[in-house]
């Protein structure tokens, strides 16, 4: 029986909802707070913080977002946007545990504007196995995305044990061979990319 522990991301601090999305354009504290006090003591074990592309002041947005969500709780954070800025900043702003950046993948762009953060922090990163090319359409191709990561992220000293692998999953409705090349790679993630864990 596997002793491995199951984590849990809470996903609900997220800009696009229609609740904590002006919240956070308002710097209106208390919708947030209650939601990061609720996702806490629901037993998450990370709570994401989701600004998306957070191209307007994402900086002082994600700033503001750390320190009001570390005002009442603990857990960890996932930094959950594509501004490398953004991301920065929230690195900066936590005081109580070094957050995790969500997400990097395999695009030339992402890769060199965000591993030279988890390489200055010391932070842990999900790692995308998304190309230039889109989503991956089979378990090689999966596999071809996370081998460019790693070797990225190698590249600068930055151990397999800081990559969370997100291999892409799409619902059975949309895809169901998509489904099942998530299942096929699965497996291999290890031994593609021994130490790392895996997300979805």
């Amino acid at each position: 029986m596997s002793n491995k522990k199951v984590i849990t991301i809470a996903e609900s601090i997220n800009i696009m909802s229609k609740t904590i999305g002006p919240a956070i354009r308002e710097k209106n504290k208390a919708p947030i707070q209650k939601m990061a006090v609720e996702e806490t003591e629901a037993g998450a074990d990370y709570l994401d913080l989701n600004l998306g592309p957070a191209r307007k002041a994402g900086d002082e947005m994600m700033e503001w977002l750390v320190k009001t969500v570390e005002e009442v709780t603990d857990l960890p954070l996932f930094l959950d946007t594509t501004n490398p800025v953004a991301l920065e900043a929230g690195l900066k702003a936590a005081k109580k545990n070094l957050p995790v950046i969500n997400s990097i993948d395999a695009r030339q762009e992402s890769l060199t504007t965000k591993l030279p953060l988890v390489e200055k922090y010391g932070c842990d990163f999900v790692a995308l196995t998304l190309s230039d090319e889109g989503i991956p359409r089979d378990a090689n191709e999966r596999a071809m995305c996370l081998v460019n990561i790693m070797t990225a992220a190698a590249e600068r000293g930055i151990p397999n044990e800081r990559l969370w692998v997100d291999p892409i999953v799409l619902p059975i409705s949309v895809d169901l061979n998509q489904v099942l090349a998530f299942q096929e790679f699965l497996p291999q993630v290890q031994e593609i990319c021994p130490g790392a864990k895996t997300t979805c």
